[in-house]
């Protein structure tokens, strides 16, 4: 019993002993194996609403295709911004409504700032190029067209996307007129457009106190801000 505790013992002292020598304690060359990473798991991931395909639809820019995978995720954000100038001898288009006015928006199209101000939250929410990419104002084709055409296409990428509006709320900003008048009429064409519930569409307008271009009415603006659930 003391032999083999002390054999034991002058073991371990070797073992220690071969740590702090110049020739240190090695495995059996049988024992190393070389450490290799495995390959990782790759995320569940979702093919991006491509833009060609919508040119089957309206005919959008093809050059501005997005091959990036989006992530799969259970609801998504986006915010919107427009501004126009306000020019005489046009019609003043908000929402898609004719709203009465001595100026309008000067535009390569109808220059419904608050209609393309929803687009491009759509748009971001969804990680696709914004409006001026897919509608470019370059282009003859959308010289004064509707932006009810720019809504509908949102919208349809937004569904190919699998995605619903779980809610809206933008603001209007300019000094005249006053859209509370307008204001349910706007808002209810918004929800029918997007083919959402009017009780999820929130619309409010400011003025801008009498400060800049758009406190002297000489243009107009809208930002958006948007959320997208997974159907």
């Amino acid at each position: 019993m003391a032999t083999s505790s002390t054999q034991l013992l002058l073991s371990s002292s070797s073992l220690f002993h071969s740590q702090i020598t110049k020739k240190p304690f090695l495995l059996p060359a049988t024992k190393i194996g070389v450490w290799r990473p495995k390959k990782s798991l790759s995320l569940s991931c979702r093919p991006s609403a491509s833009v060609s395909a919508a040119s089957s639809a309206v005919d959008v820019n093809e050059s501005v295709t997005s091959e990036k995978p989006t992530k799969t995720l259970p609801f998504r954000i986006g915010h919107g911004f427009d501004l126009h100038r306000l020019e005489p001898g046009y019609p003043l288009i908000i929402g898609g409504i004719d709203i009465p006015h001595d100026r309008g928006c000067e535009a390569h199209s109808d220059g419904d700032v608050l209609l393309h101000c929803v687009v491009d939250a759509i748009l971001g929410a969804l990680g696709l190029p914004d409006i001026g990419q897919i509608f470019p104002d370059s282009d003859p084709k959308w010289k004064g067209a509707a932006s009810s055409v720019f809504i509908k296409e949102a919208v349809r990428l937004m569904d190919e996307a699998g995605y619903e509006i779980g809610n809206l709320d933008a603001t209007l900003i300019l000094q005249r007129p006053k859209i509370s008048p307008h204001k349910e009429t706007i808002r209810s064409n918004l929800s029918k457009l997007l083919g959402a519930d009017p009780t999820v569409v929130n619309l409010k307008a400011k003025t801008h106190e009498k400060v800049d271009s758009l406190g002297e009415n000489r243009s107009i603006a809208a930002h958006t801000v948007i959320l997208l659930m997974k159907k």
